[in-house]
Formats: C-alpha cells, sequence, structure tokens
C-alpha cells in the first residue's frame, strides 16, 4: 500500500495563524495514517544474512504488509460450488412432492448453506476492513497535505486570482510538485524548500526594484522622454496585440475546460465501468437460476450511467489527467456507490396437505441506483464540484466522444429556451429582480448538491440562491422547504416570481421546483438540461405539475 509521507512544517508555519488549521488537519489525518496502517495484517519474512569472513549466518524477522485477498479470487472459488449446489438442490426438489422426510432435510440443508454464504460474506468483509481504512486515511492525508501547499502558497502569494478554474489550476500545479517530490523522496522537507526559494525571490525583486529606483533618480528626463515614446507606439500597436491577447485567453480558456487524459483512458474507463453494470445485470437476470429459494420478490432500479458524468466525476476528482490504471481504485469506490444491492431472505413455516409443518424460503432482492450525478457532492471539495461543473457545462469540449447513437444515456448539450419577457411584467420590482439574478445563470449544467455559481446549481439549490440575491434570505433550503415557506395558490392565480412544485417521484426527494415566469413559462435548473426555460404546456412538465406557491 502507498504511504503519503508526513510534512514537516517550521515553527513559524505553525505560528502563522493562517496556517494554523490546514497543519493541525495535517498533523491529525498523518495520526489516524498511522494508527490505520498499525492495524493491517502483517507478515512475517526471514532475512538471510551471511558473514563472508566467518561464514556464519544470521536470520532476521521482518514484518510487511499482507496484500488484500481478492474479490474476484473469493467470486470464481465460490461461485462453482453456488451452481452445482444450485443444480443439485433442483434435482431434489423434484422429488420432494412424495416425501416429506426428505423435503424437511432439504429446507434445513439450504437454510445451513445460506446461513454459510452469508458467514463467508461477512468474515471476508471483516477481513478487509483494516485495508480499507487505510487506504481511506492515506487518501485524507494526501489531500490534507496537498491543501496546506496550496494554503502556504496563497499566504506568500496574496494576488492569486480567486475564480475557481485559477483556484483548481494553481492546486493542480502544486499536486503535480507534490507528487514528483513523494516520488523522489523529498517531501518531506517540501514545505521549507518552498519557503527558501520564496524568500530568496523575493530579496532578489527587492534589490532590482531599489537598483531601479536609483537609476530613474538618475535620469529623470531620459525616461520621461522613453515613455512619451513608448505610449506613441504603444498607442499603434494596442489594437494588433489586444487581438493576439483575445486569441492567446480564449485558447487557455479552451484549455482548461477541455478533458485532460486521453481518448484511449477515458473510453477504457467507460467501458470498464459499463462492464461492471453488465457483471451487475447478468448476476440479477440470472439469479433465480443460480439460488434455491422458493419465492422471490425483486425490487430493482435500472442500471446505467451517463457517460460524460463518469468522465467529468474522474477528471474532476483526480485535478486533471489520468490514465485507467489510476483510476480503477475510483471506478470501483464509484460502483460501490451508485448500486446498492441487498438480498434478503425470510423463512416462513407453512403446512402441507396433510397438516406438516415446513419451511418455505422467500427471497426479497432490491437494487438501488443512487445516480452516478449525485455522487460528487459527498465525494469531492468545492474546488473539485467546481471542474466537475465547468466540464459539465462544455461536456469536457467533446460532444463527440460519447454520440447518443452508441450511448443512449449521453448527456447532449442543448440551448436553453430565448424568450423575451413582456415589459409590463418588469413593473413588479420585485419579479425583476428576481428574473434579472435567474437569467445570469441560464445554461448552468445540474449539479445535484450544488447550490451556488462556483458549483453550480440543482432545481432547490438553484431557487434558493435566486430568492437569497433578490431581497430574501431563507438559507439554503430544499424542494420540501421551500414549499413550507410559501402559501398555495391555484394555478390561474399565479404571477410572475411565484414557484411552482412538480411530483416527479416519490417522498420529499421526488419533489421539483421552478420560479414561474410569464405565459405559462418557468425557469428551473433540470437535470438533463441544467438551469433553463421550460414550459408548463409541455406534456411532461404538465403531467408532473403539483400547485403553485407564493413566498
Amino acid at each position: 500500500m502507498r504511504r503519503e509521507p508526513r510534512l514537516q512544517f517550521t515553527k513559524e508555519e505553525r505560528e502563522n495563524p493562517a496556517l494554523e488549521k490546514p497543519i493541525r488537519k495535517v498533523d491529525r489525518a498523518a495520526d489516524r495514517a498511522d494508527e490505520a496502517q498499525v492495524k493491517v495484517p502483517k507478515r512475517k519474512v526471514k532475512q538471510r544474512t551471511v558473514d563472508p569472513e566467518t561464514g556464519a549466518v544470521t536470520v532476521r524477522l521482518q514484518f510487511e504488509d499482507k496484500k488484500p485477498p481478492s474479490k474476484l479470487q473469493h467470486a470464481l472459488r465460490d461461485a462453482p460450488a453456488d451452481t452445482v449446489l444450485g443444480a443439485v438442490h433442483r434435482e431434489v426438489r423434484q422429488s420432494e412432492a412424495d416425501n416429506v422426510g426428505v423435503e424437511s432435510a432439504h429446507k434445513t440443508e439450504e437454510a445451513a448453506e445460506s446461513a454459510g454464504r452469508l458467514v463467508r460474506a461477512g468474515y471476508r468483509s471483516q477481513k478487509l476492513r483494516p485495508y480499507r481504512k487505510a487506504a481511506a486515511a492515506e487518501r485524507k492525508l494526501e489531500k490534507a497535505n496537498v491543501n496546506a501547499l496550496y494554503q502556504k502558497s496563497l499566504e506568500e502569494n496574496p494576488g492569486l486570482s480567486s475564480n475557481p478554474l485559477s483556484r483548481w489550476q494553481q492546486k493542480q500545479a502544486i499536486k503535480r510538485q507534490y507528487a514528483a517530490a513523494r516520488r523522489a523522496g523529498q517531501t518531506a522537507a517540501t514545505v521549507g524548500q518552498t519557503t527558501a526559494h520564496t524568500a530568496q525571490s523575493t530579496k532578489k525583486a527587492a534589490k532590482k526594484s531599489r537598483q531601479a529606483a536609483d537609476f530613474a533618480r538618475r535620469h529623470k528626463k531620459g525616461l520621461l522622454i522613453a515613455a512619451g515614446l513608448f505610449l506613441v507606439v504603444a498607442f499603434f500597436l494596442n489594437c494588433m496585440s489586444s487581438c493576439s491577447v483575445l486569441v492567446q485567453g480564449g485558447m487557455s480558456g479552451i484549455a482548461s475546460t477541455t478533458y485532460p487524459s486521453t481518448d484511449e483512458a477515458m473510453l477504457g474507463a467507460e467501458a470498464a465501468y459499463a462492464g461492471m453494470e453488465a457483471e451487475l445485470q447478468n448476476y440479477l437476470d440470472t439469479y433465480e437460476s443460480t439460488h434455491s429459494y422458493d419465492e422471490y420478490h425483486f425490487d430493482l432500479d435500472e442500471i446505467g450511467h451517463d457517460p460524460y458524468v463518469l468522465i467529468s466525476i474522474l477528471t474532476a476528482y483526480h485535478q486533471g489527467e489520468w490514465t485507467l490504471d489510476e483510476v480503477q481504485v475510483t471506478l470501483d469506490m464509484l460502483f460501490e456507490k451508485q448500486y446498492i444491492l441487498t438480498e434478503r431472505v425470510v423463512v416462513e413455516t407453512r403446512h402441507d396437505s396433510e397438516g406438516d409443518p415446513y419451511s418455505w424460503y422467500i427471497c426479497y432482492v432490491t437494487l438501488e441506483n443512487t445516480d452516478l450525478s449525485h455522487l460528487p457532492v459527498y465525494i469531492m471539495g468545492e474546488d473539485q464540484l467546481s471542474m466537475y461543473a465547468v466540464y459539465m457545462a462544455t461536456l469536457g469540449n467533446r460532444p463527440d466522444l460519447f454520440p447518443q447513437s452508441q450511448y443512449p444515456n449521453a448527456s447532449q448539450k442543448e440551448d436553453y429556451l430565448d424568450y423575451d419577457v413582456p415589459p409590463e411584467a418588469l413593473e413588479d420590482e420585485q419579479f425583476a429582480a428576481m428574473l434579472e439574478e435567474a437569467e445570469k445563470y441560464l445554461g448552468y449544467p445540474y449539479v445535484w448538491g450544488g447550490s451556488s455559481p462556483s458549483t453550480s446549481f440543482d432545481c432547490s439549490g438553484y431557487v434558493s440562491w435566486v430568492l437569497n440575491h433578490s431581497g430574501w434570505d431563507v438559507g439554503r433550503l430544499g424542494a420540501q422547504g421551500l414549499c413550507n415557506i410559501c402559501t398555495p395558490v391555484t394555478a390561474a392565480n399565479a404571477k410572475p416570481g411565484d414557484l411552482v412544485f412538480f411530483k416527479t417521484g416519490s417522498g420529499e426527494s421526488g419533489l421539483h421546483v421552478g420560479i414561474y415566469d410569464t405565459d405559462n413559462q418557468f425557469i428551473h435548473a433540470s437535470t438533463s438540461q441544467g438551469v433553463t426555460r421550460s414550459s408548463l404546456d409541455n406534456v411532461y412538465w404538465n403531467k408532473k405539475f403539483w400547485q403553485a406557491r407564493r413566498i
């Protein structure tokens, strides 16, 4: 397992109030990583050394981390046995009807085997637990290390841009430097080296400034003439140079919003994830033939994902370019979070035609698909979430990567409805303020849990933001929370600025919210189109419409 080093900080850095919190997080993360590593099982390794002069042999014991047991090995080991046992049970069941004693024994045997499978799964999960905790602790330590270096960079360079893209670029550069130092075994000294380099650069800059000031005092007239000539020349060159700057800026913006990984890596990651989904689908499709229960009940969500969401998550999570090998662990993590499979067996006592009791096994299989787009808010920091939103807004500037003809679930960039609000509606100052704020973000992508321009929005996050920046103070509310603070109005009496609610699912999570416009239009954050304008006359929205409410 890869071990993250513990950063070393100077006394001055530890006493700096601006660095106190990130340094404390590094220390805490390092302590937890050490504690988790101690609990990883060790294996004994004998090291033999021979003294060339005496020929004496010395044997020393060393302890190395054991590798975690392979999930694939366990699956391959158990699958043949489970298949054979299933076939045997089906054969036995065919002859059970005429022999109650055989039936009873068979049920007992099946119960024991089911229990055995559960025990094996639980045992394996327990064995893997220290490895999972150690890996998680190392990831948190890496994150804390990079953040501490980033905060130190901000402290030394207060003029760094504060927009999300620039922050991400700065962190990406620091992460590359950190990784290079770690590979070279120099991470412990990284902070000190950075301080030394910064101090040296500052001294050089100060010296040059003093020299320049002395020169200016000695050559005041010459400098004034030169300045005048420079302004004349600059005036004529300005038009030409501005074009160049615009082109360079545009190219930089495009590069910053484009997937940096190779097509081979991205298509490989998509294929790997789709392969795991195919295995899960096959497991469910053949469930009854590979298990031996009496009755089955299935409650299964559909299996599938948006490939652009997957690639945007991987790129933002890993903060730049990656290879398939580097993201394999992340793919496994995302898959485990997206799909929750539950298998529950209930045993009922029933009676045959002669009144004799027997066991009846009922299996309940549930698959919950937590949409992949819902995961970023749980696994990413704000900067990563910002970059995820940027990549989803642009589709990584690769709309050709996943065509819908091959990937039916792939996102597609769609223009929002362009609509001119009647001037008379804008006479309502309150609605005018809401509309001005709401229209700023048309075209922003849907990000579940997002609640600001830097992270983009989901439906309730978008409405909460607009309200908070147009005269209200409602905080960050969900759709149900927004519903609770409003007063119901009839659809016929709805006016611009009212909130409109839709029943798109069950429970509180199934409530969708938008801002009513005019002429049956409303502005909202759609899961498929991002922040957009839609019509209540649309078949889908008309069917899902629940009620209008006034804040």
